[in-house]
Formats: C-alpha cells, structure tokens, sequence
C-alpha cells in the first residue's frame, strides 16, 4: 500500500471545532509539519475536509 505525505499549510485558527479535530487526528498539531500516512479512503476522507487548510506533498 502506498504512503502520502500531508503538510498542513494554514493556520487553524478561526477553524471550526470538527476541523481542528481533523487536523489532530491527522497528527498535525503545528503549522508546516508534515506527517506521513497510508492511502487508503479514510485518510483520503480526512484530508479532503481539511483541504484548505493542508496539501499533499510528493
């Protein structure tokens, strides 16, 4: 199974509370850390509600 790497890019900050959930179920926890996950819907679940706030980094 493939890995992606996710940077968050945006601060949190005026985020709503289920975003900022998001964001720490993901791990990322400060602003341009990158975390390195599997592929696999669920995460790709995760990123696409926080994708304004993270990109993906190959």
């Amino acid at each position: 199974m493939s890995t992606i790497k996710i940077k968050q890019v945006k601060s949190r900050i005026g985020a709503p509370k289920d975003q900022k959930k998001t964001l720490d179920a993901l791990g990322l926890r400060k602003l341009n850390r990158i975390v390195e996950h599997k592929n696999n819907p669920a995460i790709l679940g995760m990123v696409a509600k926080v994708k304004h706030l993270v990109t993906i980094v190959e």
